[in-house]
């Protein structure tokens, strides 16, 4: 366990560097240093994920680099404009971005990084993951859509806020664990499931984050959620769990029934909850 715990923090290592060498052509990389909180930094769960099952499935360390470099790419670009959206000022730690350089920066800068990222997996030995990142980012943006234009203001029920947390985070785990797959009939789109359950319990601790956290533990602003009338699960009530933490936690045993049918697949992606999952989890959660 050691030395794969190893070998994926080398290869992290190698995801930060593809995602700084992303913005290499462009005068825009003349920030990254001043703006340490950007790229290739916070828990980068995504590129965990894509790496420690990548491994399990032997992929090539190019595709895993690749395709771990442009998840976590997307994911930052989404935090450039979530952060402009809800008026955060805080975000792992540091300023926003929007703080520092004004709306109209962070939100070019966001669109800026979409577009690098899908360029990451145009040469990959994966011709499938280009489409999948295009297809989960779409996910990703209509969630978001949804919540801002459709449900906000209302508290939604406990449908609609699994509905918001699958596709709004859900989606790029999604994405994290196909790029894993091996090409065996059936694994991706159980990894896929497995990804999307994952995803909705990092957001469900999320909800939960943002109303009882601490910003100085956490290092980002919260409270917005409430200020902003979202949909979460802390506001959808209606059809709720009795207890919302022991629902997220049995989400994750259910993202890893879907792997049944590939045991050495889910024997990985157990290991990757016990040793990198719920450890976030708990810290926000409580012990399980």
């Amino acid at each position: 366990m050691f030395a794969e715990s190893n070998q994926i923090e080398k290869r992290l290592k190698k995801v930060q560097a593809a995602m700084a060498d992303s913005l290499r052509d462009t005068n825009v990389s003349k920030l990254l240093p001043a703006n340490k909180n950007l790229l290739g930094n916070g828990k980068m769960l995504r590129s965990r994920l894509v790496l420690s099952m990548g491994a399990a499935n032997k992929i090539s360390e190019d595709t895993l680099i690749s395709a771990a470099a442009a998840v976590d790419i997307i994911h930052a670009a989404s935090l450039l404009h979530d952060d402009v959206i809800d008026g955060g000022i805080l975000r792992r730690g540091a300023p926003t971005f929007w703080k520092k350089y004004g709306v109209n920066g962070a939100i070019l800068f966001g669109d800026l990084l979409m577009f690098k990222a899908l360029a990451l997996l145009v040469k990959v030995d994966r011709p499938d993951l280009l489409q999948e990142l295009i297809d989960r980012t779409g996910d990703v943006c209509r969630s978001e859509v949804e919540q801002e234009l459709i449900l906000r203001g209302t508290p939604g029920d406990w449908n609609d806020c699994m509905e918001v947390a699958r596709f709004k985070t859900g989606s790029l785990f999604a994405f994290a664990a196909v790029a894993a797959a091996a090409d065996e009939p059936g694994q991706a789109d159980a990894l896929r499931e497995a990804g999307y359950i994952l995803g909705t319990a990092y957001q469900l601790t999320d909800d939960l984050l943002d109303a009882t956290g601490n910003e100085a533990v956490s290092g980002k602003t919260l409270g917005t959620d409430d200020q902003r009338g979202k949909t979460t699960a802390i506001s959808a009530s209606k059809n709720a769990p009795k207890n919302p933490v022991d629902y997220i936690y049995s989400l994750l045993d259910t993202s890893s029934d879907h792997l049944k049918a590939y045991p050495d697949v889910q024997k990985a992606w157990d290991d990757f909850l016990n040793v990198t999952m719920k450890p976030v989890l708990s810290k926000h959660l409580g012990s399980k």
